[in-house]
């Protein structure tokens, strides 16, 4: 099975997969933005946003090629990244954070004030969510609220997802308010 964990950045995507992949010994993380970068996998860089643009379909084709390979080691292949949504998934997991509390965690981890209000602004628009259920349907969607869960709960969150004990969810958080 392949699960896709994505969200805005700053939304806890990668810590909460390491816990999970910590916690259980049939998930194999994949960090799909490290690999990206350690394998060229973006078609330009773009200078005003300090960001490279990645060309989607060598990362789907590594993806595929990873799993053919054997590689992954476990029955789970969870994908993490803000762009995951945009590839191949069983089930994808949409974190979501209050945009004030994003535009501060980015600002903490070293951002600028322009790309973390940015990205703030994608949040209360609903941008990843809305590209997950175009590209995946409602039925394959399970939006997790972040803002105010430790780590670990969201890691647990993301674990109902896998195992299919949460039901799909999209639309339930609301950050509209914010613009």
């Amino acid at each position: 099975m392949r699960v896709a964990v994505t969200g805005t950045p700053g939304t806890g995507k990668t810590t909460a997969t390491e816990l999970l992949a910590e916690a259980r010994d049939d998930v194999d993380v994949v960090h799909l933005n490290e690999i990206i970068e350690r394998e060229e996998l973006y078609e330009t860089v773009d200078e005003e946003r300090d960001s490279v643009v990645a060309d989607l379909d060598a990362l789907a084709a590594w993806v595929e090629e990873y799993e053919a390979a054997g590689d992954a080691g476990a029955a789970i292949l969870v994908l993490d990244s803000h762009l995951a949504h945009h590839l191949d998934a069983d089930r994808v997991a949409v974190l979501r954070c209050a945009p004030e509390a994003l535009a501060t965690r980015l600002r903490d981890r070293g951002e600028s004030d322009a790309k973390a209000a940015e990205n703030a602004e994608s949040e209360a628009l609903d941008v990843v969510l809305s590209e997950a259920v175009e590209t995946h349907g409602l039925d394959s969607v399970y939006e997790i609220e972040t803002t105010r869960s430790s780590p670990e709960a969201v890691a647990d969150a993301l674990a109902a997802v896998v195992d299919g004990t949460r039901e799909p969810s999209a639309g339930d958080v609301d950050y509209l308010d914010y613009l």
